[in-house]
């Protein structure tokens, strides 16, 4: 019986593994799950889809969100959001010590504004390598740089569809979320840039200049189309760079950002950032209201087309496993091993890290593990409403971490694959491999080991808005207590 429960998981993974895209494969997972349910539950078919329709319809505005933060990441590449971010960032020009750092905090910022890794790195690689080529710098440190960077925002962007996914898994409000982990992304992104910077100086280069234009004149034209074949957005990104864009156009993204910390929902955020971007975008004439409605509706679109459907069907699998109670077994095991909640939350966050080794895809880790840890928590776990929230922001974060950053841990995830494949291609005088990827990524390093040790040892309260509940505000409910299927 234990086994036919779990063997939703196991076609998952099956299914993931033989490289089908995680929505269709959640699909199969679920269609079969429910034939199981019907089985071990001896529930009828209307019965089960009722259920697994209520708990889709929990997430609407989880859609809504997804759409909206897919059209404002439309919105900011077309009227020059993102181009201005880089131009700003370069005007003082690159050096061979600077490099690798210039390139690390662009690409975060970048990744905030466009709540994509691939797309930031797509964009900002050619320029950071070739510019790293020709001032003489590190590949490596400025590989890894650029890499870690790109995945910030991936973390937590308020447009980032692990984000989203992973905030609505854990049913929290995703502005919560940014502030919960908001000081911590920050400290690690601070100690990354510190530790990229002497490490750049210790490897005592030459202190060559080069603007960003005459880095991205060098950029061959094989890499053009690569790029063009890849992602077009990057093409679009490094135009905007090379011709200009008035510096204002960064402003959007800081209304976003501001707002979203002052607490204001997603939805209001992400409007604020549309109306902003296009008011500005007409006076630059990057803009207007007919390119306005195409935007929107190919963001509309992309959400609809990739992670609306996908999250759909991950929270309809999700709905089905918890029917049957399918991860008690595993919950029981975690919780053998886990003496108070801060081991279990710790205990967690292996899990997720776990997931992207066996799954080599964070989205799909997010979407598997996530519901996993929330019902652990959630049934394993005494507290008030407040504090429960907390943890549940906790398990968020670790998911979401765990998928993007330890990914970078993991030679064949589908991150790495990506970023070595679209290096080589748009700069052929090096060859790139994993060691590139890991050896001097200090934001996915620190990422990684700070949030699991602060998590266990209860050094998250000198963090502000990280802490979560100690003992015995929260504990673990005793034994006889624990749901048995």
């Amino acid at each position: 019986m234990i086994f036919l429960k779990f063997s939703p998981i196991i076609i998952m993974v099956a299914a993931l593994l033989s490289g089908i895209e995680v929505k269709v494969a959640a699909c199969f997972a679920t269609i079969y799950g429910i034939i199981i349910a019907m089985l071990v539950e001896k529930r009828k078919f209307n019965e089960v889809t009722n259920i697994v329709y209520e708990g889709v319809a929990t997430i609407i505005e989880v859609f809504f969100i997804l759409m909206f933060s897919y059209a404002m990441a439309e919105v900011f590449m077309a009227t020059g959001v993102g181009a201005s971010i880089i131009r700003i960032s370069l005007r003082l020009g690159l050096t061979s010590k600077s490099v690798a750092l210039v390139g690390f905090l662009v690409t975060a910022v970048l990744s905030i504004a466009t709540g994509t890794s691939w797309g930031t790195f797509a964009a900002c690689a050619p320029i950071f390598l070739w510019a790293n080529h020709i001032v003489g710098g590190s590949v490596a440190l400025t590989m890894a740089s650029i890499v870690g960077g790109s995945c910030f925002g991936d973390n937590i962007g308020l447009i980032s569809d692990t984000t989203i996914v992973s905030s609505g898994i854990q049913k929290v409000d995703i502005v919560d979320r940014i502030r919960h982990q908001g000081v911590w992304s920050i400290l690690c992104l601070i100690l990354a840039a510190i530790l990229i910077y002497f490490t750049a100086v210790g490897m005592h280069f030459p202190d060559n200049a080069i603007s960003a234009t005459e880095a991205i004149e060098q950029i061959p034209e094989d890499a053009w189309v690569t790029l063009e074949a890849e992602r077009p957005s990057a093409v679009a990104l490094l135009n905007q760079v090379k011709e200009g864009v008035p510096g204002y156009m960064a402003i959007p993204l800081i209304i976003v950002l501001g707002f979203a910390f002052k607490g204001l929902p997603t939805i209001i955020c992400l409007l604020l950032g549309i109306i902003s971007a296009f008011i500005l975008g007409l006076g630059a004439k990057t803009i207007d209201f007919m390119t306005l409605s195409e935007l929107l509706f190919t963001g509309f679109s992309d959400a609809g087309n990739h992670s609306v459907s996908m999250m759909l069907w991950a929270v309809a699998f999700g709905t089905v496993m918890n029917m049957m109670n399918a991860f008690e077994p595993l919950s029981r095991f975690i919780l053998r091993i886990s003496r108070n909640v801060r081991q279990l939350m710790f205990n967690n966050g292996l899990l997720c890290i776990f997931g992207n080794l066996a799954l080599a895809d964070e989205m799909a880790q997010i979407v598997t593990i996530g519901p996993i840890i929330k019902d652990m928590t959630d049934e394993n776990v005494e507290g008030s409403e407040e504090d429960m929230y907390k943890l549940r922001l906790r398990n968020a974060t670790l998911s979401d971490a765990m998928g993007i950053y330890s990914a970078q841990f993991v030679p064949w995830h589908c991150y790495v694959v990506y970023f070595i494949t679209i290096a080589g291609s748009i700069y052929p005088l090096h060859q790139f491999t994993f060691g590139d990827i890991i050896r001097y990524n200090y934001m996915s390093i620190l990422a990684v080991v700070s949030i699991l040790i602060l998590t266990l040892t209860g050094t998250d309260k000198f963090i502000p808005l990280f802490g979560i509940p100690k003992e015995p505000q929260v504990k673990l409910k005793k034994k006889s207590n624990v749901p048995i299927s």
